[in-house]
């Protein structure tokens, strides 16, 4: 067993160290998902006292089982839907279709119906980190895969080479 391991359970509220000194806090919910909170705490003591997020995404399990973020509670759900991550989209870069994921299953959508939900993906820590303290980058660099897995580097490097 790893020397900080921490078990992950369904609304464990893990502090998210800042690099500003200041901690973040986030709830873990189903299938690997978290509540980012609103709250920006000066210390680890410093809890959300309600239930407002900034943002939900899925994280990598490494994330909340290191010991980088640790635990500070854990706050039950009142029932099994609040534990459900909202739906987010997929889009296959090769048909240009799109689906929505919600609770396991998938379903045919569009691209307007996915407007406004995050995409079906497995963040890294230090992304959240970056999200959270106002830093974009990882929407950009996604915007910009996405196009040239579509179109290819040359079309990419087309598209931008004025900018």
């Amino acid at each position: 067993m790893r020397k900080n391991y921490q078990r992950v359970k369904l609304g464990n509220v893990y502090a998210i160290p800042l690099p500003n000194s200041k901690f973040g806090f986030c709830r873990s919910l189903r299938e690997g998902a978290i509540a980012v909170y609103k709250n920006i705490g000066d210390t680890i003591e410093d809890l959300p006292k309600s239930e407002e997020y900034q943002f939900f995404v899925g994280v990598n399990k490494t994330a909340l089982t290191c010991g980088e973020w640790p635990i500070v509670e854990n706050r039950p759900f009142e029932n099994e839907e609040d534990s459900w991550p909202p739906p987010t989209y997929l889009w296959d870069n090769i048909t240009g279709k799109y689906s929505e994921y919600h609770k396991g299953q998938i379903t045919p959508s569009t691209k307007a119906e996915c407007q406004g939900l995050e995409c079906t993906s497995s963040w890294e820590a230090y992304h959240v980190v970056d999200r959270i303290m106002g830093n974009d980058l990882w929407q950009s660099i996604t915007l910009e895969w996405s196009y040239i897995q579509r179109y290819g580097q040359e079309a990419y490097d087309e598209l931008t080479k004025d900018s």
